[in-house]
């Protein structure tokens, strides 16, 4: 897919970029062997971000003069070429200065290195993709590793708490609970029709951060913002939805300037009935293929919604299930290293919500691939939430929690039960920064040889430990993962460590390109374990041998990929798909599907007749 690794392209353009952006002509000052060197610079940079050589394809528009300046579908800024210009009506409306699309991101980067503030980063990215989107995913694909942590989290994070700040023009739909009957009018407003994926959220548990919610607008969007950067599926295909139905965070409804419904949290009835009319509404519109990811809803709606609605209609929820696939994925990886089976590990999960049973339930899947029952494989797993080990005979447990309930007194702290229970994996998603302590980690150390530790939670203020932490309490056995990224650890002994970064951007943008393509209209869990045993396999040893259990961040497109082409294997294979006739290639079927940053030319088809076709005639 890219020829040369986003970090090479990056400082490419960070060296050119320090050189000034005018670099296409030679001077007196600048012999024309630096030109070339430049030239190939450039070339370089053009094939990294777009995967190929070729440029974008030729497309007519109706739209014409500020409309076309003002759409980020199709303004290319100073890209236009002068003929471009003419025939578009918008000469004289850019600089007299024409520019390829590598100096453009040039420009962006130089911009972006004077930014040291994270959210201002954010909003110029956030800007940039308002105003021109090809340059945008240019820009994103250049290096994922250094802007996925700005676009989405840890970064998004503090976005969505200062969104009503933040906030520049609309880039998603807002359904309120008072649109009720009339969600159908609602979708009429938004300008494109083609819509494939859908990403909605009703911002009552945005990451660590809990309600925040109209502000939890920016976690569809940056999610969004990965479906095409990751995956490669047409922005133009996608829809961010927050549905307002108020929030319970006084703190925002004190505030004068908040941008949301003004009242607590409707619930119920009401409630259902909104979800009901969204799904019915959105499938009349767009399709049953067209689909649906939940997003950051609460534990008490996201189980029953996405059991209600997963065998009607194209859906699944990330937090449940995106997590749990990329949770297992590098629990696969981590067998490789301690070299035994599923069923020989115990886990321990700090927290039982959604994330939690998600994985919990996959690893189960998994373990009943190796001939485990599911009640022998629930037994390997052990749940502590905000009330201490879950145990049988504990007041108040949901229908979720009861099946990881075991006969076993019952223990009020976290390491309590890493004490007494001795697993052999510990799993953090309750969003409690620092609850994997000193003597949880040591105590981790002294019953493994190779500890798994995943501090799964986000943003980076949540996560249960950090890198650091593992690394240097376990003396460099312990087998790392997070949710949000961590720098490079080098120990006292001069051993270094790059910790995986449990990411669910490796898990959904690849599904999202799969089901897509293929139009499944439901989505089993068995994707979701396809998906992850498909990431620990693109894991080296190499990878190992440097503390990553994940591919690195910047191959997430070809991971993507190839996790795209093996959801269509499957589909097709298990007669899930609707697209007929069936593709004899799948890898070139789903590259054709594949969003190219490229920019497009809106140059006029002119041509000319025969002169005596042409002939005017004249009284």
């Amino acid at each position: 897919m890219n020829s040369l690794p986003g970090k090479a392209a990056l400082s490419l353009c960070r060296r050119a970029a320090a050189g000034g952006t005018r670099v296409l002509a030679a001077s007196p000052g600048r012999p024309s062997g630096v030109v070339q060197a430049d030239r190939a610079a450039l070339q370089a940079v053009r094939v990294c971000h777009s995967g190929t050589n070729q440029k974008g394809s030729v497309v007519y528009t109706k739209k014409r003069g500020y409309d076309i300046t003002r759409n980020p579908h199709l303004n290319k800024g100073m890209a236009f070429t002068l003929e471009e210009r003419l025939q578009l009506g918008i000469h004289g409306l850019l600089p007299p200065c024409f520019l390829s699309q590598d100096v453009q991101v040039l420009r962006v980067m130089k911009s972006y290195e004077t930014r040291t503030n994270p959210l201002d980063k954010y909003i110029l990215l956030m800007t940039l993709q308002d105003r021109n989107e090809k340059l945008f995913y240019r820009v994103l694909t250049s290096d994922i590793e250094e802007f996925m942590p700005i676009v989405y989290t840890p970064t998004v994070g503090l976005a969505c708490q200062q969104y009503g700040l933040a906030f520049r023009r609309p880039r998603g739909l807002f359904i309120t609970i008072h649109d009720r009957g009339h969600i159908a009018t609602v979708l009429n407003s938004w300008p494109e029709d083609d819509i494939k994926a859908i990403v909605v959220t009703d911002g009552e548990r945005i990451l660590g951060l809990g309600d925040l919610g109209s502000y939890g607008m920016g976690i569809p969007v940056g999610k969004l913002a990965l479906y095409t950067a990751c995956g490669g599926v047409p922005p133009q295909q996608c829809l961010p939805v927050l549905l307002d139905v108020g929030t319970d965070n006084q703190s925002l409804l004190d505030d004068p300037l908040y941008i949301g419904l003004k009242h607590k949290r409707i619930r119920g009835k009401e409630y259902d009935e909104l979800i009901d009319e969204f799904m019915q509404a959105v499938t009349e519109k767009y399709g049953m293929s067209c689909l649906i990811q939940f997003e950051d809803f609460a534990n008490s709606n996201a189980f029953r919604i996405l059991n209600k609605y997963r065998n009607r209609y194209c859906t699944f929820n990330d937090d449940i299930q995106g997590t749990a696939s990329v949770a297992v994925a590098g629990i696969f990886a981590a067998l490789k290293i301690t070299k035994d089976k599923l069923l020989n590990h115990t886990f321990v999960f700090q927290g039982a919500g959604e994330a939690a049973m998600g994985i919990a339930h996959l690893l189960m899947m998994a373990m009943a691939k190796e001939g485990v029952s599911r009640e022998d494989a629930a037994k390997k797993i052990w749940m502590v939430d905000s009330k201490g080990l879950i145990v049988k005979g504990r007041g108040n447990l949901s229908h979720e929690k009861t099946e990881f309930a075991h006969e076993h007194p019952h223990l009020k702290t976290l390491e309590e039960v890493v004490q007494v229970i001795k697993p052999t994996a510990i799993i953090g998603v309750a969003a409690i920064g620092g609850a994997f302590t000193e003597k949880i980690i040591k105590d981790m150390a002294s019953f493994n040889q190779r500890p798994i530790i995943f501090a799964l939670s986000n943003p980076t203020s949540k996560a249960e430990c950090t890198a650091e932490q593992c690394y240097k309490l376990t003396e460099g056995r312990g087998i790392f993962a997070s949710g949000s990224p961590f720098d490079k650890v080098t120990l006292a002994d001069g051993r270094s460590f790059i910790p995986g970064q449990g990411n669910n951007a490796y898990v959904f943008p690849g599904v999202a390109l799969g089901v897509i393509a293929c139009g499944v209209r439901h989505i089993p869990e068995d994707i979701f374990l396809t998906t992850a045993e498909a990431i620990a396999d693109m894991v080296t040893e190499e990878h190992l041998a440097e503390g990553r259990l994940y591919p690195p961040l910047n191959t997430i497109r070809e991971v993507s990929f190839k996790i795209a082409v093996k959801v269509v294997n499957y589909a097709y294979r298990n007669n899930m798909a609707s697209v007929y006739p069936e593709p004899k290639d799948k890898e070139a079927f789903v590259l054709s599907q594949i969003y190219s940053p490229d920019y497009d030319s809106f140059t006029l088809d002119t041509y000319s007749w025969p002169q005596e076709a042409m002939n005017v005639q004249d009284v």
